[in-house]
């Protein structure tokens, strides 16, 4: 069953599972859990995707209840007229706050690739980079040591394919797990010893002006067990409380992992 973190009857916003994809796609076709079924199968009615999140990427994913209003809501989105905000877990140290403009080639599926009859385009991108806190952990990956982890907030004031990951390991900050953009022996490394294996990238809000009500709209997501368990190890927790689950789950999960 899927978090839904606001509903009225207009619109719905579930805190998207790293893994699932949020709906049926032709480039994996063995897939059976979606997003979008499985919402409409909860709620018992029609969902209308009007963004989307990669597959690993978790968080706020919102959805509307008519065409209508999926079509005003994807213009928003176009318009970039709403802020998202993701965390993120990268290697090394990121000291100061930057905004990386840098452009971008437009990035296909490999397979629609084949059947493009234009070239990929250079693509305007602008990322806003906070960093919120910093570890050193005394483990060796890499010719190194020890190794360093930074926690970022990022709020992309465009929407490219992947402008976060890309981003990020254009800087050469690139954020952990991420098996396309990242470093290969850093993410086993963080999977042998703290035993994270997901990609470290959560939008964890979404905030806009209901595309009805005209009233503001802030969407939040809290972030998964796994994602805490990695916050846990590296002694960052409490620093977004509104993002923390607590609970006896929780806390189970925490024990089990660390034995």
């Amino acid at each position: 069953m899927l978090d839904i973190i606001y509903q009225d009857e207009y619109l719905v916003a579930v805190n998207k599972p790293a893994g699932w994809l949020v709906h049926r796609s032709w480039l994996d076709r063995h897939e059976t859990v979606f997003v979008m079924q499985t919402l409409r199968d909860q709620i018992g009615q029609h969902v209308f995707p009007v963004h989307r999140l990669d597959r690993p990427t978790s968080g706020v994913l919102l959805m509307a209840l008519s065409s209508e209003v999926a079509r005003t809501l994807s213009v928003c989105f176009e318009q970039h007229q709403m802020e998202k905000v993701y965390h993120a877990v990268v290697r090394g140290y990121v000291e100061e706050p930057m905004i990386i403009d840098s452009p971008l080639v437009e990035e296909h599926d490999k397979i629609a690739d084949k059947f493009a009859s234009q070239p990929p385009k250079i693509q305007h991108c602008i990322t806003h980079c906070v960093p919120l806190a910093k570890v050193e952990k005394e483990v060796a990956i890499g010719r190194y040591p020890t190794s360093r982890f930074s926690l970022l907030e990022l709020r992309p004031e465009t929407g490219r394919k992947h402008q976060l990951r890309r981003h990020m390991s254009h800087i050469r900050h690139p954020i952990i797990g991420d098996t396309a953009h990242g470093d290969l022996r850093q993410n086993r490394g963080v999977v042998n010893h703290f035993q994270s294996h997901r990609l470290m990238l959560h939008a964890s809000q979404l905030n806009l002006i209901h595309p009805i009500t005209q009233q503001p709209l802030n969407l939040t997501a809290k972030w998964d067990l796994p994602w805490q368990h990695l916050i846990n190890q590296f002694g960052w927790r409490g620093l977004k409380p509104e993002l923390e689950q607590f609970g006896e789950d929780l806390a189970h999960h925490f024990v089990l992992s660390d034995i």
